[in-house]
């Protein structure tokens, strides 16, 4: 099949069949991008969301174009790019015309409530897939503890942690690079 259709095939079907957001959409997208299709990596998919929340826009739009790029240039991006926001455009559509009048009814309003205890599974499930290859040891750990302490306890914006995140990182791996050669 031709590379770019099936960019955008897959990337529709990542859009149409995830709720809640770009984070509900990552079990899907190791699925479908990782796993099924190879085009990336566990380790890049994570690389694309840290980017992402630092970037302006949606986190599903950015991490399909980073995706998308990888796997075939610009116009890759640009194809799973449109491919994730189709569905929605259509949903959002459907709904402004025919729907907005039965939003109230308490069948509409249980069934929004049970899409969202179901998002809330499939973030957790997302969640502990990442930390199975990002905690791999103490320092990971205490670098996971500490941002996710600060996240909680602070208004800081998510850039801030990713920034210190990532110059700890490159501190820890110069201050490891620097003991092996003194030895």
């Amino acid at each position: 099949m031709n590379t770019h259709l099936d960019l955008f095939l897959t990337f529709c079907k990542i859009g149409g069949l995830t709720f809640g957001g770009g984070y509900s959409m990552l079990p899907m997208l190791q699925r479908e991008v990782v796993e099924s299709r190879e085009w990336t990596t566990e380790a890049e998919i994570m690389d694309y969301y840290a980017i992402s929340q630092c970037l302006p826009g949606l986190i599903a739009v950015n991490v399909a174009v980073f995706a998308g790029s990888k796997v075939k240039g610009p116009a890759g991006g640009i194809c799973a790019a449109l491919g994730v926001v189709f569905p929605s455009m259509v949903v959002i559509t459907a709904i402004a015309a025919f729907l907005t009048n039965f939003a109230e009814l308490p069948a509409v309003q249980s069934a929004f409530a049970g899409i969202r205890v179901c998002v809330l599974v499939l973030i957790c499930q997302a969640i502990n897939k990442l930390r199975k290859s990002s905690v791999v040891d103490w320092k990971t750990a205490a670098l996971c503890a500490a941002v996710f302490l600060l996240s909680i306890l602070t208004g800081v914006s998510p850039i801030v942690y990713v920034v210190a995140a990532a110059l700890a990182g490159v501190l820890i791996q110069w201050r490891a690079a620097r003991g092996r050669l003194d030895s």
